[in-house]
C-alpha cells in the first residue's frame, strides 16, 4: 500500500519594528514541522508580501548587518517612478530580486538545512503591526 501524502498548513504572524529588519524564525518553521506528524516531506515557506522576502543565511550580527548593508547599497538612494506614488520603490525592487518563497526539505519528521542555514525574514518595508509567513508541509507520515 502507497503511503498516503499529507498537507499541513500553518501562518506564522510577525511584527517588524524597523524599516529594514531581518527576524530569524527557524525555530518557529522547525517546530511547525516537528510537530506536523509529516515524516518525509518538503516543507515550503512563502511571503505573501511583496516588500518583504526569504533567505537561508548564518544568523551572525555582523552578517545580518552586511545583509542590510548590501540592500541599501543596491536599491536606497535612487529615484524611481513607484516612489511618486509610495514611498517603498526599493523595497518592491529587492524582494523581487531575492526570493519570497524557499522549499526545504523534511526527513525523519525534521527539517533538513545546513549547519549555518537559518530561515531569515528579511522586512523591506516596515515597521509592520503584521507579516504573515505561510508554512506549508507536504509528506507522509
Amino acid at each position: 500500500m502507497r503511503p498516503k501524502l499529507e498537507i499541513r498548513f500553518f501562518e506564522l504572524k510577525l511584527r517588524s519594528r524597523e524599516r529594514i529588519e531581518v527576524i530569524d524564525i527557524t525555530t518557529e518553521v522547525e517546530n511547525l514541522v516537528r510537530n506536523s506528524g509529516i515524516k518525509d516531506g518538503i516543507c515550503l515557506i512563502f511571503c505573501p508580501h511583496a516588500t518583504c522576502f526569504l533567505i537561508l543565511e548564518e544568523a551572525e550580527n555582523r552578517l545580518i548587518q552586511d545583509i542590510r548593508g548590501k540592500i541599501e547599497e543596491d536599491f536606497l538612494g535612487r529615484k524611481y517612478r513607484h516612489d511618486e506614488i509610495d514611498d517603498n520603490a526599493f523595497s518592491h525592487l529587492a524582494s523581487g530580486f531575492y526570493s519570497q518563497a524557499r522549499i526545504l526539505p523534511v526527513r525523519r519528521g525534521n527539517l533538513v538545512r545546513g549547519t549555518w542555514q537559518n530561515i531569515l525574514f528579511v522586512e523591506l518595508d516596515g515597521p509592520r503591526e503584521e507579516r504573515r509567513v505561510i508554512v506549508e508541509i507536504l509528506g507522509v507520515r
